[in-house]
């Protein structure tokens, strides 16, 4: 199985930290990340888009590298590159926010976020 396929499904964030701080887990409860071959998108608990992308990796690199296209306005063309690693139902997705240092390992710093999600189609 190819690693776009490997992600492909319908994942829960169980954490987040942005710019070097956890983000409180009431702010994250209930929001999900839907992973297809091409588009990530970040969905709230009412099922609002909350953020929509084309993404393409690149899994020659461990952990895989990861560029994300905005296609939700007002941030449409908008690119975040991050890294993005899946152990079992668990993935860990850390990214910088446009024009930021891309990340460098799963610790954010200065404009960048990472979340820790699990699949729900376990």
């Amino acid at each position: 199985m190819n690693a776009v396929a490997e992600l492909v499904g319908e994942y829960t964030v169980v954490r987040g930290e942005k710019f070097g701080r956890p983000i409180p887990r009431e702010r994250v409860y209930g929001t999900s990340v839907r992973f297809t071959d091409d588009t990530i998108s970040v969905v709230d608990a009412q099922d609002q888009e909350m953020y929509g992308a084309t993404y393409q990796l690149d899994t020659d690199q461990t952990p895989w590298h990861i560029v994300m296209t905005a296609t939700n306005a007002p941030n449409s063309g908008d690119v975040a590159q991050g890294l993005i690693e899946k152990d079992g139902d668990m993935v860990r997705l850390i990214y910088s926010l446009p024009g930021a240092e891309p990340p460098t390992d799963f610790r954010t710093g200065p404009k960048q976020l990472l979340f820790v999600m699990e699949n729900q189609n376990r």
